[in-house]
């Protein structure tokens, strides 16, 4: 098994419309790369970057979309008619607040990008009354984190005790509770409408510009030839190539549009996408590969025993994903941290918004050609 292959995302995405919240985002700029690549007429719902610089606009993403709407998911009248003018056969719902530390400052605006938004973007499918397949990205904070030694499976408890990880762990009740209600797999020949959530690990690469992000606070550092502050530098998290998720959702989606299957209703579920155990590691451990990739840099341990609470230790299984839908991850952890590198260094260096979209293309042609990757077991230790 080492799906997806080309093939398969051809057939799922070529010629289809397809809309995508969050296209401004970090991932969702990715994603929007990918859908393009693939031959998919994308309509893209999200507010203006929030970075200077921002991956969208280094891309130059806008000019290619079929729809490219700069609004709020929070919206439901403006993400309604949206979704209505593009008449979507795929949608992917990525649009969020995504830092754990804003969400203590803007616990309210959280809930309400977070858990309303997920809402708005089911309700806006539900109204259209055609078929569509949803994939709805969450996170891998969804669960509630006990600290446990092995990975959070997908039927394990909701939670979390910062807002934002709540807030992920609602957005998947929300996403649940609108499938038993409004779109049941059993009946998905009536009404058409197939949804499953994918919870994602921490995901790193080229052109995250993010504040208060590990790899990104790591560049500029790099950049400037200043010492990384780290602030939790013994935190241990499944770190992971944006394409791996990435790749996870893309073909979750084709399975619900029932490519590769004949029985898509049995993907209508949760889906943890992240890496093999080797992956899993602390925080210092990406710094350290972040400056051996870059040839040159060092850190700074900055930890705060009065900072706000971040979960210490994350870990999530990927059982179901291999068994069920033939994904693992490609890239271990050394390719990860490398081809991050590689994207920013040349950034770094002065290439043109162009040759950084060519790196993106690349990458993403080179991620699909290799092979599953070998190392670890997807379950955790």
């Amino acid at each position: 098994m080492n799906h997806p292959t080309p093939a398969e995302l051809s057939r799922a995405y070529a010629g289809r419309r397809v809309f995508v919240t969050g296209h401004t985002g970090f991932k969702g700029a990715w994603l929007t790369r990918w859908l393009l690549d693939l031959g998919a007429e994308v309509t893209g719902y999200a507010l203006a970057p929030d970075t200077s610089p921002s991956l969208f606009e280094q891309l130059a993403l806008a000019p290619h979309l079929r729809g490219h709407h700069l609004a709020d998911v929070r919206d439901l009248a403006r993400l309604s008619a949206a979704v209505a003018e593009c008449s979507p056969e795929v949608v992917f719902h990525l649009a969020a607040q995504p830092l754990v530390r804003r969400s203590y400052a803007e616990p309210a605006l959280t809930l309400e990008t977070n858990v309303m938004g997920t809402a708005n973007v089911l309700e806006a499918v539900r109204a259209t009354k055609k078929p569509c397949a949803a994939v709805m990205v969450t996170s891998d904070k969804c669960y509630e984190n006990r600290e446990q030694l092995w990975g959070y499976r997908e039927d394990e408890p909701m939670g979390g005790h910062d807002v934002y990880s709540m807030s992920k762990g609602a957005a998947e009740l929300v996403i649940a509770s609108w499938r038993r209600s409004f779109f049941p797999p059993a009946a998905l020949a009536r009404h058409g409408v197939a949804v499953a959530s994918g919870r994602a690990g921490n995901v790193v690469g080229g052109g995250d510009h993010a504040v208060d992000r590990i790899v990104p606070d790591c560049v500029r550092a790099l950049t400037r030839g200043e010492p990384i502050p780290v602030r939790n530098p013994s935190a241990v998290r499944p770190w992971q190539h944006v394409l791996e998720p990435l790749g996870g959702y893309l073909l979750l989606g084709a399975r619900l549009l029932g490519v590769g299957t004949e029985t898509p209703e049995r993907f209508c579920e949760g889906f943890n996408f992240g890496p093999n155990t080797e992956a899993t590691r602390p925080v210092r451990d990406v710094v350290g590969a972040l400056v051996a990739a870059w040839g040159s840099g060092s850190w700074d341990d900055r930890s705060d025993p009065t900072a706000v609470h971040e979960a210490k230790l994350l870990r999530l299984s990927i059982e179901k994903s291999w068994a069920a839908l033939g994904w693992s991850p490609r890239w271990g952890f050394e390719r990860t941290f490398a081809e991050t590198a590689r994207w920013y260094r040349a950034w770094h260096e002065g290439a043109s918004g162009p040759a950084l979209d060519a790196l993106c293309s690349a990458q993403i042609a080179q991620y699909l050609d290799a092979p599953a990757a070998a190392v670890g077991h997807p379950q955790g230790p």
